[in-house]
């Protein structure tokens, strides 16, 4: 399990995990407790490779081939 957290690191991953651990360094300097709770979550989320959107939820739909059919053409109608 701990090897699939290792394997599969992007640099937004990468990034996202720098800047956490920055936030919780400067919040600890200045003993500010509500912004390194924002640097625990965020590191919580860079470790854990997930996003705003959860699992999937802002990908797009897949494309389906051979497009629009003519049957399924859209005609718009004038309301005045």
């Amino acid at each position: 399990m701990l090897k699939s957290y290792l394997n599969n690191w992007t640099l937004m991953r990468l990034i996202r995990t720098v800047l956490s651990v920055l936030i919780i360094i400067q919040a600890i300097s200045i003993h500010d407790i509500a912004m390194s709770l924002v640097g625990i979550v965020l590191l919580g989320m860079a470790l854990a490779n997930i996003g705003c959107c959860g699992s999937g939820g802002c990908a797009t739909p897949a494309y389906k081939k051979g497009g629009m059919k003519k049957e399924e053409f859209i005609s718009y109608e004038e309301v005045v």
